[in-house]
């Protein structure tokens, strides 16, 4: 009778079983190359910038609309993404909207006009405004709460591994192909990976799993599954903005997009108008800064792990790497105003990029631990949203800076007074865990 007891007791350890651990590698890796793809698509305007301007006959004014609609049109639909994410689950959501920014992309190819042209860009946008609160959801739902940062951390790098190849990659297509098969090879690309999503991918909520398998993949969240596949209604979404800590989550991470979108704009133009650079020598050297940021991710998600697993607590871990990231970001920042040589710009944007990336990292992580897992997708973006609609002024107050002060010094000075104020609103606004959503 004990050896029975005995052998029941052992049986019902969570543990990771073979299938959840092929599901998990299958999973992460097709988000990591949706990533890629991802930023692949957005660099690739820029890099065809004087092609397309002189194919189409398009102003800068007009060029720079076909910036703006696609931002405008991903930032506005981060809301509707993360409310039916939650409802419907990833499967649907995001190779649904794969499809729609890949097909969007390939069409561009064949596009002979401006209002054409900045359609297409609504709807890539339109396309891509799910793809990071579902990588998100898919990381909570399919990995156990002390095993999540490296999975972040490998996800989250993807954006960053696509910003720094794609100038390289995107030339050499240019170049052998021209701009507009280089947009129908892209698109073409991430078609295959959406289909690839929706035959492989699988919802958590429908998926059958063993009683060890659930206990292992929900840890301490006891929140039952037939009340997690729900999702939540309108009243209750609308309800996550009476939070203090989501204001808070919005605020900071404004801290965090508002430097990684400055540096994504105008670390180019910065390189080549105050630094000297080739347009050559830039396409080289721009990349560096944003593999570094890549790092910042891998190691961030490798000591949240660690650190988890030893049983620190998983709020205040990721609360202190986001104020410790943000704050040294912003000193970096800062030093870039005082470097005397391009190789020491470099190092030292490289660092602010590692840094405000760490912090990037643990505040997709500070999202899963702090919210029940019906409602992570939704906070995740609200976040997003929040953060990349004021982020959105970087670009645009960085160039009437430049062209006010003829320097990116001032530029670079607001932007470290921003990111250390996220750090501010992470340490005194984000307080509480959200419990229940409030109707």
């Amino acid at each position: 009778m004990d050896k029975f007891i005995g052998h029941s007791t052992e049986a019902a350890v969570p543990h990771k079983t073979t299938r959840i651990k092929k599901l998990q590698i299958v999973f992460l890796t097709l988000i990591f190359l949706g990533g890629i793809i991802n930023f692949l698509d957005r660099g690739s305007l820029s890099v065809a910038n004087e092609a397309i301007r002189s194919d189409l006959g398009l102003s800068a004014t007009q060029f720079g609309l076909l910036l703006s609609a696609f931002s405008l049109s991903y930032g506005i639909f981060q809301l509707p993404s993360g409310l039916l994410l939650d409802k419907i689950g990833p499967r649907v959501i995001l190779g649904g909207g794969l499809l729609i920014w890949s097909v969007m992309q390939a069409m561009a190819g064949v596009v002979n006009n401006f209002s054409h042209f900045i359609m297409l860009r609504i709807g890539l946008g339109v396309g891509e405004a799910p793809f990071m609160p579902c990588g998100v959801k898919v990381i909570n739902d399919w990995f156990s709460a002390k095993e999540r940062g490296i999975p972040v951390g490998i996800f989250n790098s993807s954006t960053t591994i696509g910003q720094a190849f794609a100038p390289p990659i995107l030339v050499a297509l240019m170049l052998a192909f021209g701009w507009r098969i280089m947009f129908v090879i892209i698109g073409v690309a991430g078609i295959v990976i959406s289909v690839c999503w929706l035959v492989w991918y699988k919802n958590r909520a429908t998926y059958p799993l063993t009683q060890s398998e659930e206990e292992y993949l929900d840890g301490e969240d006891k929140t039952d599954s037939h009340e997690k596949a729900k999702g939540l209604a309108f009243k209750e979404w609308l309800g996550l903005f009476k939070y203090r800590s989501v204001w808070g989550m919005i605020l900071g991470f404004s801290g965090v997009n508002y430097t990684a979108w400055l540096y994504l704009s105008w670390l180019p133009g910065y390189l080549q108008s105050a630094r000297g650079l080739s347009l050559s020598s830039t396409g080289m050297i721009a990349g560096i800064p944003f593999l570094c940021g890549s790092i910042g991710m891998l190691v961030n998600g490798f000591l949240s792990d660690k650190l988890a697993q030893k049983g620190y607590s998983l709020i205040k871990t990721r609360k202190s790497f986001i104020c410790l990231g943000l704050v040294i970001s912003a000193f970096f920042t800062l030093l870039v105003v005082q470097a005397q040589t391009t190789a020491l710009a470099v190092t030292f944007i490289s660092l602010a990029l590692f840094f405000i990336h760490f912090a990037g990292t643990s505040a997709w992580g500070l999202v899963q631990v702090m919210t029940p897992s019906k409602m992570v997708a939704s906070v995740s973006s609200i976040q997003n949203f929040g953060s990349f609609i004021f982020a959105s002024i970087a670009p645009v107050l960085t160039g009437w800076v430049v062209d006010t002060t003829h320097s990116f010094n001032l530029a670079l000075v607001i932007c470290s007074c921003v990111t250390f104020a996220g750090a501010l609103c992470y340490f005194f606004v984000v307080k509480n865990p959200i419990s229940e959503p409030q109707a």
